[in-house]
Protein backbone atom coordinates (compact mmCIF):
# COMPACT_ATOMS: atom_id res chain seq x y z
CA UNK A 1 0.00 0.00 0.00
CA UNK A 2 2.63 2.48 0.71
CA UNK A 3 4.20 2.03 -2.56
CA UNK A 4 1.15 2.66 -4.18
CA UNK A 5 0.80 5.75 -1.79
CA UNK A 6 4.37 6.68 -3.13
CA UNK A 7 4.36 6.20 -7.13
CA UNK A 8 0.82 5.89 -8.06
CA UNK A 9 -1.12 8.13 -5.38
CA UNK A 10 1.08 11.48 -4.68
CA UNK A 11 2.84 12.14 -7.81
CA UNK A 12 -1.04 12.50 -9.23
CA UNK A 13 -2.00 14.37 -6.26
CA UNK A 14 0.83 16.92 -7.39
CA UNK A 15 -0.68 16.97 -10.96
CA UNK A 16 -4.01 17.95 -9.39
CA UNK A 17 -2.41 20.33 -6.63
CA UNK A 18 -1.26 22.27 -9.62
CA UNK A 19 -4.74 22.20 -11.66
CA UNK A 20 -6.12 24.13 -8.48
CA UNK A 21 -3.65 26.69 -8.38
CA UNK A 22 -4.19 27.20 -11.81
CA UNK A 23 -7.54 27.32 -11.25
CA UNK A 24 -7.57 29.78 -8.94
CA UNK A 25 -4.25 32.02 -8.93
CA UNK A 26 -6.46 34.76 -10.81
CA UNK A 27 -8.70 35.75 -8.47
CA UNK A 28 -5.45 37.57 -6.52
CA UNK A 29 -3.54 38.41 -9.73
CA UNK A 30 -6.52 40.23 -10.87
CA UNK A 31 -6.18 43.29 -9.37
CA UNK A 32 -2.66 43.61 -11.19
CA UNK A 33 -3.36 42.40 -14.57
CA UNK A 34 -6.81 45.11 -14.32
CA UNK A 35 -4.02 47.88 -13.99
CA UNK A 36 -1.41 46.70 -16.39
CA UNK A 37 -2.99 45.48 -18.78
CA UNK A 38 -6.80 47.28 -18.93
CA UNK A 39 -9.11 44.44 -18.49
CA UNK A 40 -12.72 45.30 -17.34
CA UNK A 41 -15.00 42.73 -15.51
CA UNK A 42 -15.82 41.14 -18.77
CA UNK A 43 -12.68 41.03 -19.57
CA UNK A 44 -11.73 39.21 -16.46
CA UNK A 45 -14.67 36.98 -16.25
CA UNK A 46 -14.00 36.26 -19.98
CA UNK A 47 -10.07 35.09 -19.16
CA UNK A 48 -10.82 33.09 -16.42
CA UNK A 49 -13.73 31.24 -17.72
CA UNK A 50 -11.50 30.07 -20.73
CA UNK A 51 -9.63 27.85 -19.07
CA UNK A 52 -13.12 26.34 -18.10
CA UNK A 53 -14.89 26.12 -21.41
CA UNK A 54 -11.58 24.74 -22.72
CA UNK A 55 -11.33 22.09 -19.65
CA UNK A 56 -14.56 21.12 -20.23
CA UNK A 57 -14.75 20.92 -24.20
CA UNK A 58 -11.89 18.24 -24.50
CA UNK A 59 -12.99 15.81 -21.21
CA UNK A 60 -14.56 13.63 -22.95
CA UNK A 61 -11.68 12.64 -25.84
CA UNK A 62 -9.15 12.91 -22.47
CA UNK A 63 -11.72 10.56 -20.75
CA UNK A 64 -11.31 7.94 -23.65
CA UNK A 65 -7.77 8.18 -23.94
CA UNK A 66 -7.41 7.42 -20.16
CA UNK A 67 -9.09 4.44 -20.67
CA UNK A 68 -7.12 3.35 -23.48
CA UNK A 69 -3.60 4.52 -22.89
CA UNK A 70 -3.74 5.08 -19.04
CA UNK A 71 -3.21 7.77 -16.98
CA UNK A 72 0.45 7.79 -16.52
CA UNK A 73 1.14 8.55 -20.67
CA UNK A 74 -1.37 10.66 -20.97
CA UNK A 75 -1.33 12.94 -17.83
CA UNK A 76 2.37 13.51 -18.53
CA UNK A 77 1.85 15.11 -21.85
CA UNK A 78 -1.05 16.89 -20.77
CA UNK A 79 1.19 18.48 -18.03
CA UNK A 80 3.84 19.44 -20.65
CA UNK A 81 1.29 21.66 -22.54
CA UNK A 82 0.25 23.27 -19.36
CA UNK A 83 3.60 24.28 -18.22
CA UNK A 84 4.08 25.50 -22.05
CA UNK A 85 0.76 27.84 -21.39
CA UNK A 86 1.60 28.95 -17.69
CA UNK A 87 4.97 30.34 -19.52
CA UNK A 88 3.21 31.95 -22.76
CA UNK A 89 0.95 33.56 -20.10
CA UNK A 90 4.06 35.00 -17.56
CA UNK A 91 5.37 36.37 -20.93
CA UNK A 92 1.65 37.52 -22.62
CA UNK A 93 1.47 41.34 -23.23
CA UNK A 94 -2.25 41.96 -24.28
CA UNK A 95 -5.75 39.87 -23.88
CA UNK A 96 -5.54 37.51 -27.08
CA UNK A 97 -2.04 36.04 -25.85
CA UNK A 98 -3.40 35.42 -22.18
CA UNK A 99 -6.45 34.12 -23.49
CA UNK A 100 -4.59 31.88 -25.39
CA UNK A 101 -2.20 30.88 -22.56
CA UNK A 102 -5.40 30.50 -20.47
CA UNK A 103 -6.60 28.03 -23.14
CA UNK A 104 -3.33 26.07 -23.09
CA UNK A 105 -3.42 25.72 -18.90
CA UNK A 106 -7.00 24.26 -19.28
CA UNK A 107 -6.28 22.02 -21.99
CA UNK A 108 -3.29 20.67 -19.58
CA UNK A 109 -4.25 20.35 -16.56
CA UNK A 110 -7.90 18.83 -17.55
CA UNK A 111 -6.99 15.31 -17.11
CA UNK A 112 -5.33 15.86 -13.93
CA UNK A 113 -8.82 14.89 -12.00
CA UNK A 114 -9.76 12.37 -14.36
CA UNK A 115 -6.51 10.70 -14.64
CA UNK A 116 -6.31 10.80 -10.73
CA UNK A 117 -9.47 9.00 -9.93
CA UNK A 118 -8.55 6.70 -13.17
CA UNK A 119 -5.42 5.41 -11.17
CA UNK A 120 -7.58 5.37 -8.05
CA UNK A 121 -10.04 3.19 -9.85
CA UNK A 122 -7.38 0.82 -11.08
CA UNK A 123 -5.17 0.43 -8.61
CA UNK A 124 -7.20 0.75 -4.88
CA UNK A 125 -9.57 -1.14 -3.81
CA UNK A 126 -13.38 0.07 -5.05
CA UNK A 127 -14.69 0.17 -1.63
CA UNK A 128 -12.18 2.59 -0.91
CA UNK A 129 -12.28 4.64 -4.11
CA UNK A 130 -14.48 7.78 -2.01
CA UNK A 131 -12.29 7.75 0.79
CA UNK A 132 -8.79 7.63 -1.62
CA UNK A 133 -10.32 10.54 -3.68
CA UNK A 134 -11.25 12.71 -0.90
CA UNK A 135 -7.18 12.31 0.42
CA UNK A 136 -6.66 13.05 -3.34
CA UNK A 137 -8.74 16.16 -3.78
CA UNK A 138 -7.71 17.26 0.08
CA UNK A 139 -4.17 17.44 -1.18
CA UNK A 140 -4.87 18.95 -4.38
CA UNK A 141 -6.64 21.59 -2.71
CA UNK A 142 -4.10 22.77 -1.15
CA UNK A 143 -3.36 24.51 -4.61
CA UNK A 144 -6.47 26.85 -3.67
CA UNK A 145 -4.45 27.61 -0.04
CA UNK A 146 -1.01 28.32 -1.93
CA UNK A 147 -3.18 30.38 -4.47
CA UNK A 148 -4.13 32.60 -1.85
CA UNK A 149 -1.47 34.17 1.15
CA UNK A 150 1.61 32.30 -0.35
CA UNK A 151 0.90 33.69 -4.00
CA UNK A 152 0.33 37.03 -2.32
CA UNK A 153 3.94 37.15 -0.55
CA UNK A 154 5.28 35.44 -4.02
CA UNK A 155 3.72 39.00 -5.77
CA UNK A 156 5.72 40.77 -3.51
CA UNK A 157 9.05 39.91 -4.56
CA UNK A 158 8.48 38.12 -8.04
CA UNK A 159 5.41 39.80 -9.38
CA UNK A 160 2.69 37.91 -11.32
CA UNK A 161 5.19 36.94 -14.70
CA UNK A 162 7.61 35.72 -12.67
CA UNK A 163 5.49 33.70 -10.49
CA UNK A 164 3.91 31.85 -14.05
CA UNK A 165 7.32 31.09 -14.97
CA UNK A 166 8.01 29.16 -11.67
CA UNK A 167 4.68 27.41 -12.22
CA UNK A 168 5.51 26.57 -15.58
CA UNK A 169 9.06 24.77 -14.27
CA UNK A 170 7.29 23.03 -11.58
CA UNK A 171 4.51 21.97 -13.96
CA UNK A 172 7.01 20.76 -16.07
CA UNK A 173 8.70 18.45 -12.94
CA UNK A 174 5.16 16.95 -12.34
CA UNK A 175 4.68 15.64 -15.74
CA UNK A 176 8.69 14.03 -15.54
CA UNK A 177 7.64 12.82 -12.15
CA UNK A 178 4.61 11.24 -13.39
CA UNK A 179 5.67 9.32 -16.57
CA UNK A 180 9.04 8.12 -14.33
CA UNK A 181 7.38 7.14 -11.06
CA UNK A 182 4.18 5.81 -12.24
CA UNK A 183 4.12 2.26 -13.64
CA UNK A 184 2.40 0.80 -16.34
CA UNK A 185 -1.00 -0.54 -15.43
CA UNK A 186 -2.52 -3.21 -17.92
CA UNK A 187 -5.11 -1.85 -20.11
CA UNK A 188 -8.56 -3.75 -21.22
CA UNK A 189 -8.78 -5.04 -24.55
CA UNK A 190 -10.83 -2.66 -26.78
CA UNK A 191 -13.51 -4.52 -28.65
CA UNK A 192 -16.14 -3.01 -31.08
CA UNK A 193 -18.97 -2.13 -28.49
CA UNK A 194 -16.74 0.07 -26.88
CA UNK A 195 -18.60 2.72 -28.69
CA UNK A 196 -21.69 1.22 -27.86
CA UNK A 197 -20.55 1.49 -24.12
CA UNK A 198 -19.72 4.46 -24.64
CA UNK A 199 -22.83 5.76 -25.97
CA UNK A 200 -24.55 3.94 -23.53
CA UNK A 201 -22.67 6.02 -20.05
CA UNK A 202 -24.56 9.34 -21.78
CA UNK A 203 -27.60 8.20 -22.49
CA UNK A 204 -27.92 6.31 -18.81
CA UNK A 205 -30.86 7.81 -16.93
CA UNK A 206 -29.07 8.00 -13.96
CA UNK A 207 -25.70 9.65 -15.03
CA UNK A 208 -28.72 12.66 -16.41
CA UNK A 209 -30.26 12.36 -12.87
CA UNK A 210 -27.33 13.57 -10.86
CA UNK A 211 -25.09 15.50 -13.34
CA UNK A 212 -27.47 18.53 -13.54
CA UNK A 213 -27.48 19.14 -9.62
CA UNK A 214 -23.69 18.11 -9.27
CA UNK A 215 -22.47 20.67 -11.98
CA UNK A 216 -25.05 23.48 -11.32
CA UNK A 217 -23.82 23.75 -7.55
CA UNK A 218 -20.35 22.19 -7.55
CA UNK A 219 -19.40 24.05 -11.20
CA UNK A 220 -21.12 27.38 -9.63
CA UNK A 221 -18.41 27.03 -6.02
CA UNK A 222 -15.50 26.76 -8.44
CA UNK A 223 -16.76 29.93 -10.55
CA UNK A 224 -17.23 32.05 -7.45
CA UNK A 225 -14.19 30.84 -5.45
CA UNK A 226 -12.48 31.21 -8.51
CA UNK A 227 -13.31 34.80 -9.20
CA UNK A 228 -16.12 36.32 -7.76
CA UNK A 229 -15.28 36.22 -4.40
CA UNK A 230 -12.67 38.46 -4.25
CA UNK A 231 -15.04 41.34 -5.75
CA UNK A 232 -17.54 40.19 -3.98
CA UNK A 233 -15.85 40.59 -0.24
CA UNK A 234 -14.13 44.04 -1.40
CA UNK A 235 -17.00 45.33 -3.41
CA UNK A 236 -20.06 44.86 -0.94
CA UNK A 237 -18.14 43.65 2.08
CA UNK A 238 -15.39 46.52 2.20
CA UNK A 239 -12.87 44.27 2.83
CA UNK A 240 -8.80 45.87 2.72
CA UNK A 241 -6.76 43.95 0.62
CA UNK A 242 -4.93 42.17 3.82
CA UNK A 243 -8.43 40.83 4.78
CA UNK A 244 -9.30 39.57 1.35
CA UNK A 245 -6.34 37.80 0.83
CA UNK A 246 -7.40 36.09 4.44
CA UNK A 247 -10.93 35.41 3.69
CA UNK A 248 -9.29 33.44 0.62
CA UNK A 249 -6.82 31.76 2.19
CA UNK A 250 -9.53 30.60 5.09
CA UNK A 251 -11.92 29.43 2.00
CA UNK A 252 -9.30 27.16 0.33
CA UNK A 253 -8.58 25.31 3.23
CA UNK A 254 -12.02 24.38 3.58
CA UNK A 255 -11.82 22.71 0.27
CA UNK A 256 -9.48 20.75 1.50
CA UNK A 257 -11.39 19.95 4.94
CA UNK A 258 -14.40 19.58 2.96
CA UNK A 259 -12.63 16.51 0.40
CA UNK A 260 -11.63 14.92 3.83
CA UNK A 261 -15.06 15.56 5.86
CA UNK A 262 -16.88 14.03 3.02
CA UNK A 263 -14.43 11.58 1.86
CA UNK A 264 -14.52 10.15 5.70
CA UNK A 265 -18.42 10.17 5.69
CA UNK A 266 -19.11 8.57 2.37
CA UNK A 267 -16.79 5.53 3.10
CA UNK A 268 -18.22 5.44 6.39
CA UNK A 269 -21.82 5.42 5.41
CA UNK A 270 -21.02 2.89 2.49
CA UNK A 271 -19.41 0.44 5.43
CA UNK A 272 -23.23 0.56 7.09
CA UNK A 273 -24.65 -0.14 3.20
CA UNK A 274 -25.38 3.41 2.20
CA UNK A 275 -25.01 5.29 -0.53
CA UNK A 276 -23.73 8.54 -1.18
CA UNK A 277 -26.88 10.30 -2.98
CA UNK A 278 -28.34 11.38 0.56
CA UNK A 279 -25.31 12.89 1.65
CA UNK A 280 -24.68 14.63 -1.79
CA UNK A 281 -28.71 16.17 -1.81
CA UNK A 282 -27.83 17.33 1.71
CA UNK A 283 -24.67 18.94 0.52
CA UNK A 284 -26.20 20.65 -2.42
CA UNK A 285 -29.79 22.48 0.23
CA UNK A 286 -26.66 23.32 2.18
CA UNK A 287 -24.94 25.03 -0.76
CA UNK A 288 -28.18 26.45 -2.58
CA UNK A 289 -28.59 27.68 1.19
CA UNK A 290 -25.51 30.01 1.56
CA UNK A 291 -25.76 31.71 -1.70
CA UNK A 292 -29.64 32.37 -0.68
CA UNK A 293 -28.09 33.72 2.53
CA UNK A 294 -25.41 36.20 0.06
CA UNK A 295 -28.63 37.04 -2.18
CA UNK A 296 -31.21 38.42 0.42
CA UNK A 297 -28.58 39.34 3.00
CA UNK A 298 -29.49 37.33 6.14
CA UNK A 299 -27.96 39.04 9.01
CA UNK A 300 -25.38 36.57 9.31
CA UNK A 301 -21.01 37.05 8.66
CA UNK A 302 -20.69 36.63 5.05
CA UNK A 303 -17.81 34.51 5.72
CA UNK A 304 -19.55 32.00 6.70
CA UNK A 305 -21.59 31.62 3.68
CA UNK A 306 -18.40 31.87 1.75
CA UNK A 307 -16.50 28.91 4.03
CA UNK A 308 -20.01 26.78 2.77
CA UNK A 309 -19.59 27.44 -0.69
CA UNK A 310 -16.03 26.50 -0.53
CA UNK A 311 -16.44 23.27 1.00
CA UNK A 312 -18.89 22.43 -1.57
CA UNK A 313 -16.44 23.01 -3.92
CA UNK A 314 -15.04 19.59 -2.68
CA UNK A 315 -18.53 17.67 -3.08
CA UNK A 316 -16.92 15.79 -6.37
CA UNK A 317 -15.75 13.32 -3.68
CA UNK A 318 -19.31 12.10 -4.06
CA UNK A 319 -20.50 12.63 -6.92
CA UNK A 320 -17.39 11.09 -8.60
CA UNK A 321 -17.80 7.92 -6.59
CA UNK A 322 -21.74 8.11 -7.18
CA UNK A 323 -20.84 7.49 -10.71
CA UNK A 324 -17.98 4.93 -10.36
CA UNK A 325 -21.17 3.15 -9.19
CA UNK A 326 -22.86 2.89 -12.13
CA UNK A 327 -20.54 1.86 -14.44
CA UNK A 328 -17.72 -1.07 -15.14
CA UNK A 329 -14.35 0.47 -14.04
CA UNK A 330 -12.86 0.33 -17.62
CA UNK A 331 -15.52 3.11 -18.41
CA UNK A 332 -14.45 5.24 -15.36
CA UNK A 333 -12.76 7.68 -16.71
CA UNK A 334 -14.93 8.33 -19.70
CA UNK A 335 -18.19 8.42 -17.62
CA UNK A 336 -16.07 11.06 -14.83
CA UNK A 337 -15.15 13.08 -18.16
CA UNK A 338 -18.87 13.15 -19.12
CA UNK A 339 -19.52 14.68 -15.38
CA UNK A 340 -16.50 16.95 -15.63
CA UNK A 341 -18.11 18.33 -19.17
CA UNK A 342 -21.31 19.72 -17.01
CA UNK A 343 -19.07 20.76 -14.51
CA UNK A 344 -17.24 22.56 -16.35
CA UNK A 345 -19.46 24.22 -18.94
CA UNK A 346 -21.51 25.32 -16.30
CA UNK A 347 -18.62 26.93 -14.59
CA UNK A 348 -18.00 28.49 -17.69
CA UNK A 349 -21.49 29.97 -18.20
CA UNK A 350 -21.77 31.07 -14.39
CA UNK A 351 -17.94 33.18 -14.63
CA UNK A 352 -18.55 34.96 -17.82
CA UNK A 353 -22.07 35.57 -17.34
CA UNK A 354 -21.35 36.73 -13.68
CA UNK A 355 -19.03 39.15 -15.29
CA UNK A 356 -22.00 40.25 -17.90
CA UNK A 357 -24.36 40.88 -15.46
CA UNK A 358 -21.96 43.17 -13.36
CA UNK A 359 -20.96 45.12 -16.19
CA UNK A 360 -25.13 46.45 -16.80
CA UNK A 361 -24.07 48.45 -13.43
CA UNK A 362 -21.59 51.44 -13.27
CA UNK A 363 -18.64 50.72 -11.27
CA UNK A 364 -18.36 53.26 -8.97
CA UNK A 365 -15.56 52.30 -6.40
CA UNK A 366 -16.67 48.85 -6.99
CA UNK A 367 -19.75 46.84 -8.56
CA UNK A 368 -23.06 47.71 -6.38
CA UNK A 369 -24.46 44.59 -4.29
CA UNK A 370 -27.78 44.59 -6.13
CA UNK A 371 -25.68 43.77 -8.94
CA UNK A 372 -23.92 40.83 -7.36
CA UNK A 373 -27.25 39.43 -5.73
CA UNK A 374 -28.77 39.89 -9.10
CA UNK A 375 -26.03 37.22 -10.90
CA UNK A 376 -25.73 34.96 -7.92
CA UNK A 377 -29.82 34.38 -7.71
CA UNK A 378 -29.86 33.37 -11.62
CA UNK A 379 -27.43 30.65 -10.66
CA UNK A 380 -29.79 29.52 -7.31
CA UNK A 381 -32.70 29.23 -9.80
CA UNK A 382 -31.15 26.81 -11.80
CA UNK A 383 -29.80 24.44 -8.90
CA UNK A 384 -33.33 24.75 -7.64
CA UNK A 385 -34.76 23.46 -11.20
CA UNK A 386 -32.06 20.61 -10.81
CA UNK A 387 -32.79 19.88 -7.46
CA UNK A 388 -36.55 19.39 -8.58
CA UNK A 389 -35.18 17.33 -10.85
CA UNK A 390 -32.98 14.93 -9.47
CA UNK A 391 -35.98 14.78 -7.07
CA UNK A 392 -38.43 13.80 -8.98
CA UNK A 393 -38.38 9.74 -9.13
CA UNK A 394 -37.93 9.93 -5.33
CA UNK A 395 -41.09 11.81 -5.00
CA UNK A 396 -43.29 9.76 -7.58
CA UNK A 397 -41.46 6.59 -5.69
CA UNK A 398 -43.05 7.86 -2.56
CA UNK A 399 -46.51 8.94 -4.40
CA UNK A 400 -46.58 5.45 -5.54
CA UNK A 401 -46.40 4.50 -1.97
CA UNK A 402 -48.58 6.63 -0.34
CA UNK A 403 -51.41 5.77 -3.17
CA UNK A 404 -50.97 1.90 -2.50
CA UNK A 405 -51.14 2.69 0.84
CA UNK A 406 -54.36 4.45 1.08
CA UNK A 407 -55.97 2.15 -2.08
CA UNK A 408 -55.29 -0.84 0.69
CA UNK A 409 -57.05 1.19 3.33
CA UNK A 410 -60.20 1.94 1.17
CA UNK A 411 -60.30 -2.12 0.10
CA UNK A 412 -61.00 -3.02 3.68
CA UNK A 413 -65.08 -3.58 3.97
CA UNK A 414 -66.20 -3.33 7.44
CA UNK A 415 -69.16 -5.69 7.18
CA UNK A 416 -66.35 -8.27 5.90
CA UNK A 417 -65.81 -9.16 9.74
CA UNK A 418 -67.14 -12.45 10.89
CA UNK A 419 -68.36 -12.29 14.73
CA UNK A 420 -68.09 -15.48 16.17
CA UNK A 421 -69.74 -16.34 18.75
CA UNK A 422 -69.45 -19.90 21.16
CA UNK A 423 -72.01 -22.29 20.76
CA UNK A 424 -74.87 -22.56 22.93
CA UNK A 425 -74.18 -26.15 24.68
CA UNK A 426 -69.93 -24.80 25.37
CA UNK A 427 -68.85 -25.61 28.54
CA UNK A 428 -68.11 -22.68 30.67
CA UNK A 429 -65.64 -22.71 33.53
CA UNK A 430 -65.64 -21.34 36.62
CA UNK A 431 -63.11 -20.46 39.30
CA UNK A 432 -62.31 -22.40 42.31
CA UNK A 433 -62.46 -21.28 45.82
CA UNK A 434 -59.97 -18.37 46.21
CA UNK A 435 -60.33 -16.85 42.68
CA UNK A 436 -58.01 -19.68 41.19
CA UNK A 437 -59.33 -21.31 37.50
Amino acid sequence: MLRLIACVFLPFAAGYYLSYVFRTINTVISGQLSSELGLDAANLGLLTSVYFLVFAGVQIPVGTLLDRFGPRRVQSVLLLIAGCGAALFGAATGLVELLIARALIGLGVSGAALSGMKAIVTWFPRERVALINGYMITLGALGAVTATTPAEWALEYTGWRQLFEILALATFAAALLIFWAVPEAMRPQETRLSPLKLRAIYTDRRFWRIAPLSASCVGSAWSLQALWAAPWLKDVEGLTRESLITQLFIMALGVCAGALLLGTLADRLRRRGIGSEGLFVAVTVLFMGAELALVFRVPLPSQLSWLVISVVGAATVLSYAIIAEYFPREFAARANAGLNVVHFGWCFVVQYGTGLILEQWSTQNGHPAIAYQVAFACAVAVQCLALAWYLIPWLRSLGRRVANRSRRDRTIDPCSFEILMPPADAAVFRPHEGDEW
